[in-house]
């Protein structure tokens, strides 16, 4: 059999399914982010490994490659959210401030993980508890809550904030501000950075809007 020509060679490489090393197109971390997004968008649930698999691209067993299950998915995604807020509670519980700077540092640090995870806190705010994964992580959520508004209470005490909110209202409703933003903080659509967001919530949160 003769040997074709260079140039009908490279034709035909051009023409035939290019083969790639390991699972075509997509790194571990490129399939977790297009998961969550494709979570947050028709929820956890509706969310089938069918449909994850049609959004990549991939057949399943592409998609089996990178993650064990849908399950793991969401558990990753959701200890990352989780993980941050902790981290911040347990920086602002070591370091040596009074307890309204430590308040402080936990909602300035918690606004950060919400700009810098924005897709993992939706997800985390938007779970219902259907599964042992997500019980798991509203008690999480609900150990945290507690946490801060320990030092509410506290800073109360201490003089530092006024006593006549209850502590956990106190905490639900600077949560509740925080958590807001997740309708409607568009990094790509907005000239408001992170920092400016962290400041302006700060200041509505510890001095209010009244002017002064």
């Amino acid at each position: 059999m003769s040997t074709p020509p260079a140039s009908i060679a490279a034709a035909a490489d051009e023409a035939a399914p290019r083969s790639r090393r390991g699972r075509p197109g997509y790194d571990r971390a490129q399939v977790l982010e297009i998961a969550v997004r494709l979570f947050n968008e028709q929820g956890y649930d509706a969310t089938s490994v069918s449909s994850l698999a049609a959004e990549l691209g991939l057949s399943k067993a592409a998609l089996y490659h990178h993650f064990s299950s849908k399950e793991q998915i969401l558990q990753i995604a959701l200890d990352d959210a989780l993980g941050g807020l902790e981290a911040v509670l347990e920086d602002a519980l070591s370091g040596e401030q009074s307890t309204a700077a430590r308040l402080v540092s936990v909602i300035q640090g918690a606004v950060r993980v919400l700009t810098s995870r924005l897709p993992q806190v939706t997800l985390l705010l938007r779970v219902h508890g259907n599964s042992e994964i997500e019980r798991a992580a509203l008690e999480r959520r609900r150990i945290f809550d507690q946490r801060v508004a320990k030092l509410v209470a506290q800073a109360q005490r201490e003089g530092e904030l006024r006593s006549d909110i209850r502590p956990s209202v106190a905490t639900r409703l600077m949560f509740g501000m925080i958590n807001s933003l997740i309708e409607w903080y568009r990094p790509a659509h907005t000239s408001l950075t992170p920092e400016e967001l962290v400041g302006d919530v700060t200041r509505v949160i510890f001095d209010g809007l009244r002017a002064r």
